[in-house]
């Protein structure tokens, strides 16, 4: 073998080359950026776990806020049955002549539960004399007249209602339509 394949064998920029050592500036540097590094992951840890945290925290309110979405509404309604229990035992311990009296309570529980009903986002929907919209509203017959213009509601059989802009029950009506032309007689005898 000749020197120049030695040489090319063993030629430094082949073979791996021994780092050089470094200097104390360099080592310091190289100290201070792992420390920064290690701060990073540590804080980047602590971010994962306070993210997981708060989404577990997030799911948690989301299901309380579901299973008691409707606290407020029946705290509001626990005074009217309280209304009605007493209405009843006033009932069944009625005197002769306090009929009367039983009426105009029960008229202010039912009051009372359609203004709790109405803060809670309720509304009627009241039909009569409008023009039929079978968005809000659902017919179950067609009655003919002549007082009120076709395709009118001429009758609501039961309200309907909504609840902010949702529509819960539409209301049940009766639509009116012409009436019929009176039959003439098809043959009639010519004098």
């Amino acid at each position: 073998m000749s020197d120049e394949t030695k040489q090319t064998a063993t030629d430094p920029a082949q073979a791996p080359a021994d780092p050089a050592p470094a200097t104390p500036t360099e080592l310091g540097e190289l100290r201070a950026k792992a420390a920064k590094a290690d701060e990073h992951w540590d804080r980047l840890l602590r971010q994962a776990a306070d993210f997981e945290n708060f989404k577990k925290r997030a799911a948690r309110d989301r299901q309380d806020a579901i299973r008691y979405a409707n606290e407020s509404l029946l705290a509001k309604l626990i005074p009217i049955l309280d209304n009605f229990e007493m209405a009843m035992t006033a009932a069944h311990n009625a005197q002769a002549g306090s009929a009367d009296a039983l009426k105009t309570g029960v008229a202010m529980i039912q009051n009372q539960f359609k203004a709790a009903l109405v803060e809670a986002g309720l509304e009627e929907l009241d039909a009569t004399g409008k023009p039929f919209d079978p968005n809000w509203q659902e017919a179950v017959s067609h009655q003919e007249s002549a007082a009120v213009a076709e395709g009118q509601v001429l009758q609501q059989l039961r309200k309907g209602y909504k609840f902010r802009d949702r529509l819960l029950r539409p209301a049940t009506v009766v639509v009116a339509k012409q009436p019929a032309a009176p039959a003439t007689e098809a043959a009639s005898p010519t004098p």
